[in-house]
């Protein structure tokens, strides 16, 4: 993980010194937070934003359950959430000092994984699928076959993004499995398939965007909105559906119990749930946002793009994960374990 301070954020609290009203240690993924919207919130209130990345949900929640993290807010996945509230490291968030919580678009206001969003708010949510550079593969993308299975053309140029979740699920998809299944001949189909994958993988890393741009990754399990970013920066990149399945996410922002600087995490919680603010980090890091209006003030070029826009025939294969049973976990965690040897 990395460390940072904003450096337009710090210029920025340095020019507004008078007006400075305190800082703000925010806990999110990397390459996840938008430098303008932090500059624009710096001006606006004088709070300086501290951002620390990290490249998986298990890697936060680790951090976080330690104690003493020194961060007043964190990003989870929906599927964490729970997690996280039934370990006591959540503060109930007090809805009355967030008006703009009225624009939660109304598919996001009350969602299985935080009901009444007691805890969260939408940050930015999206699908789990594969990255391609069709200079390298020109075959099909929509599979996860390209990972379990690679083709001659990718061995030894694909990615996995760290993410346990995302990969096991997607294995136990092409399995015929479901999400958290503790199906022991599922689980050991999807072991040995991993295992046999990994020689023929080239990495296992979280900065996929820089690379999949550059070349040096021919193919990665990889996040829709990372994926339109590199092929933004190379039109040889394309994103694949799974046919098999797929999952998708959404990242919310929540209060943690032991945050310092309260007052100010409940500006920047107000703050994003301004539609042209939820643009802003939409257009970095190029995914929806889930606040309504925030659609005027989007790019052109992500209302039509196939990596947001999923297409038709694709779109019934994704689903959102559950959270587990600690006994299924255990198993997964297992498996990945064994994995990252």
């Amino acid at each position: 993980m990395k460390t940072y301070l904003i450096a337009t954020a710090a210029l920025l609290s340095t020019t507004f010194g008078a007006m400075a009203e305190g800082e703000l240690n925010l806990y999110n993924w990397g390459n996840y937070t938008s430098p303008e919207m932090l500059e624009k919130f710096t001006a606006e209130t004088g709070i300086s934003v501290t951002v620390t990345d990290y490249d998986s949900n298990t890697t936060a929640l680790t951090k976080v359950e330690a104690g003493a993290s020194g961060f007043d807010l964190v990003v989870p996945s929906a599927n964490y959430i729970p997690v996280y509230v039934r370990k006591g490291l959540l503060a109930e968030l007090d809805h009355s000092k967030i008006p703009n919580i009225t624009n939660i678009a109304a598919e996001w206001k009350d969602v299985p994984w935080d009901p009444g969003r007691a805890h969260s708010v939408p940050w930015q949510w999206g699908s789990v699928g594969i990255a391609v550079n069709t200079s390298v593969y020109s075959g099909d993308p929509n599979t996860s076959e390209l990972f379990l299975d690679p083709p001659e053309e990718l061995v030894g140029k694909i990615n996995i993004v760290p993410e346990m979740n995302d990969v096991l699920n997607m294995a136990i998809f092409n399995a015929g499995g479901e999400a958290c299944t503790e199906d022991l001949t599922v689980l050991k189909a999807v072991r040995d398939r991993l295992m046999a994958a990994k020689p023929k993988w080239l990495s296992m890393d979280y900065g996929t965007t820089d690379k999949l741009s550059s070349g040096d990754y021919a193919a990665s399990v990889n996040w829709n909105g990372s994926t339109m970013r590199a092929r933004v920066n190379n039109p040889d990149v394309v994103y694949g559906y799974p046919k098999e399945g797929y999952p998708l996410f959404m990242d919310s922002v929540a209060l943690l119990a032991d945050a310092k600087n309260v007052d100010e995490a409940y500006q920047f919680i107000n703050f994003i749930l301004e539609p042209e603010n939820a643009a802003m980090i939409s257009a970095f890091a190029r995914y929806a946002n889930g606040v309504a209006g925030s659609e005027e003030f989007m790019p052109e070029d992500m209302k039509t793009a196939p990596e947001i826009v999923t297409p038709a025939e694709f779109a019934e294969a994704g689903q959102f994960l559950p959270t587990c049973p600690q006994s299924a976990v255990d198993l997964y965690t297992a498996i990945w374990t064994e994995l990252l040897k």
